[in-house]
């Protein structure tokens, strides 16, 4: 693994900028996560109930 920076345009606001990785530089990711962020909501899902054409394990109801 290389620890070198690279130097390159920020491909959404087009500065030049020295990161390890292509992307977006520093402060584009900033302002990409307070404007895309989104708030964790809890969720309701119904109980869960088979089908009607689902039947027993036949094994499990030998007598």
């Amino acid at each position: 693994m290389t620890d070198e920076l690279a130097g390159f345009d920020c491909p959404r606001c087009g500065g030049a900028v020295q990161e390890r990785y292509y992307g977006p530089c520093g402060a584009c990711r900033d302002a990409m996560r307070a404007a895309l962020a989104g708030e964790a909501r809890a969720v309701e899902v119904a109980a869960y109930e088979p089908k009607v054409n689902v039947t027993p394990n036949a094994v499990a109801l030998k007598e």
